[in-house]
């Protein structure tokens, strides 16, 4: 079972201050000055007191979010190795933050576990947790834990910044702005559909990094939004064809989406899982003007346009017709 729940607090509290990235590291933005109560850059405390302390660097507007990841619904045991567990579980907040253009500082998790977890499987949770935190210079400045009466939930609430006014946000877009995904959709639900039909018994993680190991694109938000880039932004881990809705929602316009286009991967044997799959934790956004083919070592791709009115659609083989939102919704689908 866990350690008692202060010598759980503890132990994390001593795998976050090994697992942070160091102060003054190279490349660090300059108002990140290192606290001499933590060692850690921007965190004036941490893990320790009721509340954590952070500053935010001067001119700059916070950005917060929070996700749950609840077992049997986002993961499961059987599945999911407990490193990916909690990779995936800061993933989600990380990618919500590079869908804003902001550069992340600080997670706070809250974790429940069942009585009879060992505590083994949380020490690879937090393995897998923090190695993604220290990957992007995020540190882990509190949290909470508690008895769940059977499954795991993990809280994540990630703090970021961006300069004040200049956040990415959903309601940018205008009739006439091209639509760009990064990367490649659908590899994470091929690997998801697998597991749930039984053809994927026992999976090597690490041969199926999109589902087990994504990595939020944090450095190509950030330039879509330091460059003026990008009008309008989202990240589509909810499935490109329902974040594409919220997206036109938001901006009070329709888009017009080429199948062809589609950086499905597999090829176009899988647009549906392209489309619909979801757990992809890449970005789509709008924007006018010429824009590279690849932005921080990532592929973009344009799938697209806004449109007038509010209708969405697809064209595929030379028909055009709606596109509904297929992805993931709470309450309305089965768990993943």
């Amino acid at each position: 079972m866990p350690l008692p729940e202060k010598a759980l607090i503890a132990r994390i509290a001593r795998q976050a201050r090994t697992s942070a990235p160091a102060a003054g590291a190279r490349g660090r933005d300059k108002y990140q000055k290192a606290s001499t109560r933590t060692g850690v850059a921007g965190l004036l405390r941490g893990i320790g007191d009721d509340c954590a302390v952070l500053q935010l660097p001067s001119g700059h507007a916070a950005l917060v979010t929070t996700d749950f990841s609840l077992e049997g619904v986002h993961f499961k045991r059987r599945w999911h190795p407990p490193e990916s567990v909690g990779h995936r579980c800061l993933a989600r907040g990380l990618s919500d933050i590079a869908a804003m253009g902001g550069k992340p500082l600080a997670a706070f998790l809250s974790l429940a576990l069942p009585s009879r977890m060992p505590q083994e499987w949380v020490d690879r949770f937090l393995k897998g947790f923090l190695g993604l935190a220290k990957r992007f210079a995020v540190v882990l400045a509190g949290g909470d834990t508690s008895q769940s009466p059977g499954c795991v939930l993990a809280d994540v609430i990630v703090l970021g910044s961006a300069p004040a006014g200049t956040a990415v946000l959903r309601s940018g877009a205008r009739a006439g702005d091209s639509l760009y995904v990064t990367g490649e959709l659908g590899a994470a639900a091929q690997v998801l559909a697998k597991l749930r039909s039984g053809r994927l018994k026992r999976p090597s993680p690490r041969r199926y990094p999109a589902h087990f190991f994504p990595l939020p694109r944090i450095a190509t938000g950030r330039i879509l939004r330091v460059r003026r880039v990008a009008s309008a932004m989202i990240d589509i881990s909810d499935g490109l064809s329902t974040d594409l809705r919220h997206l036109c929602e938001e901006s009070g316009v329709g888009a017009r989406i080429y199948a062809e286009k589609v950086p499905a991967a597999g090829g176009a044997a899988t647009l549906h899982f392209a489309l619909h799959g979801g757990d992809d934790y890449e970005l789509l956004f709008a924007a006018r003007g010429k824009v590279p083919a690849r932005i921080a070592g990532v592929p973009v791709t344009r799938i697209g346009e806004v449109t007038r009115g509010r209708n969405v659609v697809l064209v595929e083989n030379g028909q055009e017709r709606e596109l509904p939102a297929g992805g993931w919704e709470h309450f309305g689908r089965r768990p993943r």
